[in-house]
C-alpha cells in the first residue's frame, strides 16, 4: 500500500481531481481527507489517506495513476502469466520490490508495478533481464496475491522437514542451550521455518483464532480454536518441538535461551496481501514448551454493529447509548466473546472529524482511522490509570479503556463520565447486572456508580449452523415443552448434519448472544441505596430495562441461526 501510494506525492490535486471526474470519491470526501492529511496525517500520502478512510478501494486509485502516468492498467489474474517469464527475476527479488512479471513479446517485458514513479527500479529491471521494460499499473493486494500464489510458496511435505531435521541436531538445543547460536541457527533452518509458516498460513485459512503447539508423549501436536472449538491439525515428532518453538521466539523477539519462564511477544506478518497479528505466548511444562498464538485477522473482523448480529431492539438501544454526550458503557463477558470487536464498532460508528477518540489498550487489536489509540506499557509504569489520567488532559470527548481491572482505573473512569465524558470499557462478568456488584467490589463507591452508569452490555459468542448442510428436524418432546413454559415458542428447528464445509461438526462461524442492561432512576436509586443482585433484578424486569441473554438466544434459535444446545452452552440450562 505504501509504495503505491508514494507515487501521489508528486501531484495529490490531479489524482484527487480524476478520483471526482470518475465517481469513484465526492468534492467532501476529498475535503475530508485532505483536512485530515493536514492534521493528523503523519506524512500520509493522499492516496492512503483516501483508502484508510474508505472512501475508495486501493484499484480505484492506481486506475488513476495509471492514467496520470499513461500506462495501462490490469487487474491480476492466473491466466494473465506466463509462469516461465517470472522465472527471469529471482524469487526473492520479486517479493523484496513488489513487482510482478507478466509476458515476454518481442523482446519487452510486462511487468506489474504499484510503485509506478520508481524510475531506478524500472531501469534495474531492464538491467537484469537484458529487456525492454513494459510498465502494467496494479494494485499492491493483486501483486502479493500473484506472488503467494506462485509454485512452491507454501507448500512443504512433512517427510522432507522430518529427514533434514533428524533427532541428533535437534537434541543440540536441548544438549547445548546455553549456546545461542546453535539454537537460532538450528531454528532457522528452512524446514523448520516452513513447518512455522505452514501451521500459521494454513491456521488463517481455516478461520482459527488461537493455534496451539504443545508437547505430547510422542509427539508434537498443533490444534487450532475454530469457531470456539479446538481441532486438531498435525502432529509431528516430538524432537521438531524446541526448533519450532525457538523459531517463534525469533519471530516474536523473545529470549530462546529462557525455557524456565513464560514469556510473550508479537508478531506481524503478511499473508495473502493483508496484514495478520500473532500474539505468542510460551509457558513451560513437563514435557517441554507449550507456545499459544492469538490469531487476529482484519479480515474477519466486522466492525460495525449492525453486522455484529444484534436484535433490533438491543442493537436500538446500544447505538442511542453510545452516542451519548457522556456517561459509562460497559461490555461485560469472559475472554474471547467478542467485547473488544462490539467496542470497536461502537467507536467506528461515532467516530468523526469532530469528536477526538482516544483509546488506552493492552495491547491494540487493530487500527482505526479518526481514532487516537494508546498501548499501556505497564514495565514504565504506564498503566490503565495513568493513562486515563493523562488522557483527560489531552481535551477527549470519547474515552476507551481496555478493562476496568483494579479500583484506581474505575474510579478515574467514573470521574471522567461526570466530568462530561462518554467513557466505553470493558469487565469480566457473567451478566450484565453483576458489573455493578464488580464495581462495588472494587472499591467504588454505589453513589457514583449510579450516577455514572448508563449500560451494560453482557454477551457470548455462539456457532451457526452450518449453511450448507442445514436441514429442519423435530426435537425431543421434553424440550419443546420446557421451551413452552419460559415462552419461548419455536415453530421449527434446524441444525447442521456435517459436511466438508464445516469439518463435519454442522456449524460455520459464530454470532454474539447478548443481554442488555439500560440503567433507569429507578435502578439507579436501588444502586445507591446497595441493592441485592436479585433486588436489581426485579426492578430492570419490572420496568422493561434488561433484554436477557437466553431471551436473545431463543430468538435466533427461532431464526435458525444457531441451535437449542449452543444456546444451553452459553447462557445456562434448561429447567425441564
Amino acid at each position: 500500500m505504501e509504495s503505491m501510494m508514494s507515487t501521489t506525492s508528486n501531484a495529490p490535486p490531479r489524482l484527487g481531481n480524476l478520483l471526482i471526474r470518475r465517481g469513484y470519491v465526492t468534492v467532501e470526501q476529498l475535503e475530508q481527507a485532505l483536512a485530515y492529511q493536514k492534521l493528523r496525517g503523519q506524512g500520509k500520502l493522499l492516496g492512503e489517506i483516501l483508502v484508510e478512510l474508505d472512501f475508495c478501494s486501493e484499484d480505484h486509485v492506481i486506475e488513476c495513476l495509471a492514467t496520470e502516468y499513461g500506462v495501462p492498467h490490469a487487474r491480476l489474474e492466473a491466466r494473465l502469466y506466463d509462469p516461465k517469464v517470472v522465472d527471469l527475476l529471482p524469487r526473492e527479488y520479486i517479493e523484496k520490490h513488489g513487482i510482478f512479471p507478466l509476458f515476454k513479446i518481442r523482446g519487452v517485458l510486462s511487468v506489474a508495478l504499484s510503485e509506478l514513479s520508481n524510475l531506478f527500479l524500472i531501469e534495474e529491471i531492464k538491467t537484469q533481464t537484458g529487456l525492454q521494460v513494459q510498465i502494467v499499473a496494479a494494485s499492491t493486494k493483486d501483486i502479493r496475491r500473484m506472488i503467494s500464489q506462485l509454485p512452491d510458496s507454501r507448500v512443504f511435505v512433512i517427510d522432507d522437514i522430518i529427514e533434514d531435521n533428524n533427532e541428533t541436531e535437534v537434541t543440540l538445543i536441548e544438549d547445548a542451550i546455553e549456546d545461542i547460536g546453535d539454537v537460532e541457527e538450528i531454528a532457522g533452518q528452512s524446514p523448520v521455518i516452513r513447518l512455522v509458516n505452514y501451521v500459521v498460513y494454513n491456521a488463517v485459512k481455516e478461520g482459527a483464532s488461537d493455534i496451539h503447539i504443545e508437547p505430547a508423549e510422542r509427539c508434537m501436536r498443533v490444534r487450532y480454536r475454530i469457531d470456539g472449538k479446538l481441532h486438531k491439525s498435525l502432529e509431528v515428532p516430538i524432537h521438531l518441538l524446541n526448533a519450532v518453538s525457538s523459531r517463534i521466539k525469533i519471530m516474536a523477539g523473545l529470549d530462546i535461551s529462557e525455557r524456565r519462564l513464560p514469556q510473550d511477544g508479537r508478531v506481524n506478518v503478511m499473508l495473502d496481501s493483508r496484514k495478520i497479528d500473532l500474539r505468542v505466548s510460551t509457558f513451560p511444562g513437563n514435557r517441554g514448551e507449550k507456545t499459544v498464538i492469538r490469531v487476529l485477522d482484519t479480515k474477519k473482523v466486522t466492525l460495525v454493529l449492525k453486522n455484529l448480529g444484534f436484535a433490533e431492539d438491543i442493537l436500538t438501544r446500544l447505538s442511542s447509548n453510545v452516542h451519548a454526550p457522556n456517561g459509562i458503557v460497559l461490555v461485560t463477558g469472559p475472554t474471547g466473546s467478542g467485547k473488544s470487536t462490539t467496542l470497536y464498532a461502537a467507536l467506528n460508528e461515532i467516530a468523526t472529524m469532530e469528536n477526538n477518540i482516544c483509546t488506552v489498550e493492552d495491547p491494540i487489536e487493530y487500527h482505526l482511522p479518526l481514532i487516537n489509540q494508546f498501548q499501556v506499557q505497564e514495565r514504565v509504569g504506564l498503566t490503565f490509570s495513568v493513562a486515563l489520567r493523562t488522557l483527560l488532559r489531552q481535551d477527549p470527548d470519547v474515552i476507551m479503556v481496555g478493562e476496568i481491572r483494579d479500583e484506581e482505573t474505575g474510579r478515574t473512569a467514573i470521574q471522567a463520565a461526570l466530568t462530561g465524558h462518554l467513557v466505553l470499557s470493558t469487565l469480566h462478568t457473567n451478566n450484565a447486572l453483576s458489573a455493578v456488584t464488580r464495581l462495588v467490589n472494587m472499591g467504588v463507591e454505589p453513589y457514583l456508580i449510579g450516577a455514572a452508569l448508563n449500560m451494560v452490555l453482557a454477551q457470548r459468542l455462539v456457532r451457526r449452523i452450518c449453511p450448507k448442510c442445514s436441514e429442519s428436524y423435530e426435537p425431543d418432546r421434553n424440550l419443546r415443552r420446557a421451551l413452552d413454559r419460559m415462552g419461548f415458542e419455536v415453530d421449527s428447528f434446524r441444525r447442521g448434519v456435517g459436511c466438508r464445509a464445516c469439518r463435519n461438526t454442522g456449524y460455520s462461524g459464530r454470532i454474539g448472544v447478548h443481554e442488555l442492561l439500560t440503567i433507569s432512576d429507578e435502578l439507579r436509586d436501588a444502586i445507591v441505596n446497595g441493592a441485592s443482585l436479585a433486588e436489581m433484578r426485579k426492578i430492570a424486569q419490572h420496568n422493561n430495562s434488561l433484554i436477557g441473554m437466553q431471551l436473545d438466544g431463543y430468538r435466533k434459535v427461532k431464526e435458525g441461526i444457531t441451535t437449542v444446545e449452543e444456546v444451553i452452552h452459553a447462557t445456562g440450562d434448561i429447567v425441564y
